[in-house]
This record gives structure tokens, sequence and C-alpha cells, in this order.
């Protein structure tokens, strides 16, 4: 039986919201925020709000996981 809650890495869009990258990383948003502004994990500004959207790639290395060899 497959855990319903699992994360399937692939079926992960290219640029991911704030809570997306939350979840994976099992921290606040507000932590991602931080992360943001310190450049720990920079943030690509998207439409006239300025939402933030992250590049999966570079979500994927804080994870320790190599994109290429998956």
């Amino acid at each position: 039986m497959s855990n319903p809650n699992k994360i399937n890495l692939a079926d992960l869009p290219d640029l991911l919201t704030i809570k997306e990258v939350a979840s994976l990383l099992r921290v606040s948003p507000l932590t991602i925020k931080r992360w943001g502004k310190a450049g720990k994990l920079p943030a690509i500004r998207i439409n006239s709000r300025g939402d933030r959207r992250y590049r999966k790639e570079v979500v994927m290395r804080l994870l320790g996981i190599n994109q290429e060899n998956n």
C-alpha cells in the first residue's frame, strides 16, 4: 500500500510556492522567507504583487538530491 502523503518529486512543477517548499523541507513558510533574505534559498519574484517562487532544482540541492542522477 502506498503512502498518500508521499510527495513524488517528478510530479512537482519547476517553480514551487513558499508553502510547497516549506512542506518539502518541513519548516515554516516564514523560515523559507528568511532563508531567501539571507541568500540561502533565492526566490524568483512573479506578478505585480511580487509573489515568491523557488526553482525545484535549488530546493532539491538543499535536500541533497542531485536531479541528474534520478
